[in-house]
């Protein structure tokens, strides 16, 4: 039963009582001890198997995570707070300037910059925040490595039933334990009431950035005027709406911080490329160093694109797993917030289905299991999904995947008809995009 977000009192929890502002990092009521949360499964298993031994939490980062959390995006929030929205025409303008390096894709130009919309207002011609966000979205910046993102969103493509699973029941499901990030799609609603078209829609999103040439029709992952590049523009106009009307609204940001401010973004940055990475290597995926390193920095560029500092994200594996830990150790968890969110993805097999489908249900099992054995059965009992007995069964598709994988590093047979099977895949999950997303209608 979800609790009621309005009347609910932060000071219940003790966090506005005694000396709880003289910690530097503590500035929030969202924010606990650093040892608070120690005997959490996830936290557990991060610092067992994945920090060094001898890793302590840095008094730097909490800083800066606490700043973060009153940071929101400064460009483009002051574009909103001039009711001025730059999704299309910043994209148009874009288009219709760009005469050389990175190739356009002539449909998608032909579709969206006609002569009208290619012609910015005087008034965003005049704004100093668009002309910033014109340049960051011209052309790649000096620190991207397209070969290097390439050859990460190649391996992120590679397993498209295992990267719809790993969303869904990692990436989206462990963050449902923090209120902190339920919140924000609580008060709009996302993913109670609409919970399939924004699950599809972000599965959508995390597609059109691992786009590699071979893909897009272009000459680079993420190039200008790719899906990807189209996509992280109005994600980042939605944010900056959502952001403004939840501070009309009388969002407590004493409590909270500024919604979707930066110190969350960073970690949904994680969510997509760290844990999702992470978890195809314990299903059996066999992604390289090199691999993983451009997964990272392809989602660098993306998260980059969606609003983040840049010196906020951590740039390799090791440091992003240290921020993660960091984050995680100090939120507030209440599962409470997070069960409706759960409960709303978790039905999506039977809504879609039918009650009384076997399938569906089974499907649901199967979700639920995946969640519990990744992300650990106190979270899973938090947000009250199902434990099967059989839970730990998903492993078996470890030897599997492994083997999979083993056949297409030495046989290039193998290797195309893996190809094959990874498209029609990917089609068949898209059925809910090509009915109602015009991108993919075509």
């Amino acid at each position: 039963m979800a609790i009621d977000i309005n009347s609910y009192s932060h000071e219940k929890d003790g966090f506005f009582k005694g000396d709880f502002f003289k910690e530097g990092f503590r500035r929030h009521g969202r924010t606990t001890s650093v040892d608070e949360h120690a005997n959490l499964q996830v936290l557990k298993r991060i610092r067992k198997y994945l920090l060094p031994k001898d890793f302590q939490i840095s008094p730097q980062l909490l800083s800066q995570m606490a700043d973060g959390y009153d940071i929101g995006d400064p460009i483009t929030d002051n574009l909103l707070a001039q009711n001025i929205r730059f999704s299309k025409p910043l994209q148009a303008h874009i288009l219709h300037s760009h005469t050389g390096g990175t190739q356009i894709d002539s449909n998608y130009a032909d579709n969206n910059t006609d002569n009208e919309t290619a012609k910015i207002p005087l008034k965003l011609s005049q704004s100093s925040e668009f002309l910033t966000l014109t340049e960051q979205f011209s052309q790649h910046p000096d620190w991207f490595e397209p070969k290097l993102a390439e050859i990460g969103a190649i391996a992120y493509r590679r397993y498209p039933l295992m990267l719809i699973w790993l969303l869904r029941n990692v990436a989206l499901m462990a963050g449902y334990s923090i209120p902190a990030l339920s919140l924000p799609l609580i008060k709009t609603g996302a993913l109670v009431h609409d919970a399939l078209p924004r699950l599809m829609r972000t599965y959508a999103y995390i597609l059109a950035v691992s786009e590699y040439p071979e893909l897009n029709g272009l000459n680079q992952v993420l190039a200008v005027g790719s899906e990807g590049w189209r996509q992280s523009i109005n994600v980042r106009q939605i944010h900056t709406m959502v952001r403004q009307k939840l501070l009309k609204d009388g969002w407590d940001t004493a409590y909270w911080g500024i919604p979707i401010n930066q110190t969350d973004m960073v970690a949904t940055h994680l969510q997509f490329s760290l844990l999702i990475m992470r978890g195809l290597k314990i299903l059996g995926a066999r992604i390289s160093d090199e691999e993983a390193a451009g997964i990272l920095h392809l989602w660098q560029l993306a998260s980059w694109w969606l609003g983040i500092d840049l010196q906020r994200i951590p740039d390799n594996e090791q440091a992003c797993w240290e921020w993660l830990y960091t984050y995680l150790a100090i939120q507030h968890l209440d599962f409470e917030f997070g069960k409706p969110l759960a409960q709303a993805l978790h039905d999506l097999p039977t809504q879609i289905m039918g009650e009384d489908n076997r399938r569906g249900r089974f499907v649901e099992l199967v979700n639920a299991s995946v969640t519990r054995t990744l992300v650990g059965d106190d979270i899973g009992d938090g947000l009250s999904l199902p434990k099967s007995r059989w839970r730990f069964g998903v492993l078996a598709s470890v030897p599997l995947l492994f083997g999979l994988d083993s056949a297409r590093l030495h046989s290039q047979m193998a290797a195309d008809k893996l190809s094959v099977f990874r498209s029609k895949r990917q089609d068949n999950m898209n059925w809910w995009l090509k009915q109602h997303d015009k991108y993919y209608q075509s």
